[in-house]
């Protein structure tokens, strides 16, 4: 009569600490999956999906600070490509410096102007001179703001009976300004100024 009663308790105690088992097992498997997909989410968050010509390709989002540098110097190359990248042609010579105007402040604009005083574009254009700038190295302090720098270029001005290869080195800073189609970087250059540009080769053809 004893022995139903505590085969009842016992199975009675079986089934709940079965139950307790089933019921931690889950909430830690729930914990889990919650976790897992958070940390997918994050990730997923991380990359970005670019369509181009119907391919997907894939970017990573990353802090500016790791690649400040690299876009730095890249926006002063550019810069400089733009305004030093001339041909015989007024529209060619406008729309260049036009591209590199979004670039730079005030400054660059002035030098422009003392240029096209002193009739160097025209002298282009009527020597049918074709000039293009190599870059050598660019140097920028990220230590502060405005960020200073200094660009080391040669300019190659192919003429018709010669090819002459100018030293050029200038410099300036640096701002941060917002990213826009013109100026995708986000920095503008302020207070350029041209160090030193003289003859180092004189070729003939």
């Amino acid at each position: 009569m004893f022995t139903k009663p505590k085969n009842i308790d016992t199975a009675f105690r079986q089934i709940r600490l079965f139950t307790l088992v089933i019921i931690i097992g889950c909430l830690l498997f729930s914990g889990f999956t919650l976790y897992q997909s958070q940390q997918l989410t994050a990730a997923l968050r991380q990359k970005v999906y670019i369509l181009a010509n119907g391919k997907v390709l894939e970017a990573l989002l990353t802090d500016r600070r790791e690649n400040l540098a690299v876009e730095a110097k890249d926006h002063i190359s550019t810069f400089h490509r733009y305004f030093f990248t001339l041909d015989p042609d007024e529209k060619v010579i406008r729309a260049n410096t036009t591209k590199a105007f979004y670039l730079a402040d005030a400054s660059a604009k002035r030098q422009y102007d003392n240029l096209r005083e002193s009739n160097y574009y025209s002298n282009i254009i009527a020597g049918n001179i074709s000039q293009e700038i190599q870059t050598d190295s660019v140097q920028v302090d990220l230590e502060q703001t405005p960020y200073y720098f200094k660009y080391y270029g040669k300019q190659v001005l192919t003429r018709t009976g010669s090819i002459v290869t100018r030293q050029l080195i200038s410099e300036g800073y640096l701002r941060s300004v917002s990213r826009s189609e013109h100026n995708p970087h986000g920095f503008l250059i302020e207070n350029w100024t041209t160090l030193e540009n003289y003859d180092i080769q004189i070729q003939t053809r």
